[in-house]
């Protein structure tokens, strides 16, 4: 599943929001082989992001104080002048955001203008997904970072996310099998020396001693932090932190060490805030 997060909008309705990938079939399958009376339909609703610093104040000025109390990954139903909606307060972004998921797609136009209206104030933009902050926070990316051929086990942060061995599901045989042999490679932090990278960085190639051992996934020059920053995948041995290790980029080679993830706010203190 791609950039999944579940939304509890009624006491026995869920929703499963999340990027493009093939969830849709696997919930049918499930559905399928459960035993179960299960509907799985994708429902007329049509998300938008107000992620920054500045986001409660654009949030509170479209729906209210109100909205300020709402707690980090939790979600309430909203009516925006007769527009009807689901909030939550989550993103794709290490900073303070909410998501607006449209319930009427006839209200498309109506809430994207509400919404930069009520930005405007706060220099509000039109962007796509911030990689920056997202790469900040640790946050992966379905793709570009991980697919189909890796499992949790081998990306920083995912073990957590397995489910405890007495539990039953789907895919269980084998990933306790690769708990108790474990992992060849890891997904880890890596922080590259030198100027800005340009971005898009993907795919770099890594080696030791001459030797190719990985890759860079994803790199970007970090304002907040002011250095550069990125995901390498690398072997198992060479995944602990503090590890050097040559990266041949689109400017040449630079030196990377491998590094603990988060870059920042590990806590997730800024986005809760």
């Amino acid at each position: 599943m791609n950039d999944p997060v579940l939304l509890r909008v009624e006491e026995d309705r869920w929703w499963l929001a999340l990027a493009d990938s093939d969830a849709g079939l696997y919930a049918m399958g499930v559905a399928v082989n459960s035993g179960m009376d299960v509907h799985v339909g994708h429902p007329e609703v049509y998300p938008v992001q107000v992620q920054g610093p500045k986001a409660k104040d654009t949030m509170r000025d479209l729906f209210g104080d109100w909205v300020l109390d709402m707690r980090y990954y939790w979600c309430d139903e909203a009516d925006l002048d007769g527009i009807p909606v689901v909030i939550s307060r989550t993103g794709w972004t290490a900073v303070v955001g909410y998501e607006i998921y449209l319930r009427d797609p006839g209200r498309g136009d109506d809430l994207w203008e509400r919404i930069l209206d009520a930005g405007r104030p706060y220099g509000i933009r039109v962007t796509p997904s911030s990689d920056i902050r997202r790469i900040e926070a640790g946050i992966f990316d379905w793709g570009s970072d991980f697919g189909l051929e890796t499992n949790p086990f081998e990306v920083t942060g995912l073990e957590r996310l397995v489910e405890a061995q007495d539990a039953d599901y789907v895919g269980k045989d084998a990933l306790e099998r690769i708990r108790r042999e474990g992992v060849s490679r890891k997904l880890v932090g890596i922080e590259l020396e030198g100027g800005p990278v340009e971005q898009p960085a993907q795919h770099w190639p890594v080696t030791v001693a001459g030797d190719r051992v990985g890759h860079v996934t994803d790199a970007c020059w970090s304002p907040r932090l002011e250095k550069n920053i990125g995901y390498v995948w690398v072997p198992i041995g060479l995944a602990a932190p503090g590890t050097r290790l040559d990266v041949d980029t689109d400017d040449g080679v630079r030196v990377g060490t491998t590094v603990t993830l988060p870059f920042i706010d590990p806590q997730k203190k800024v986005p809760a805030a």
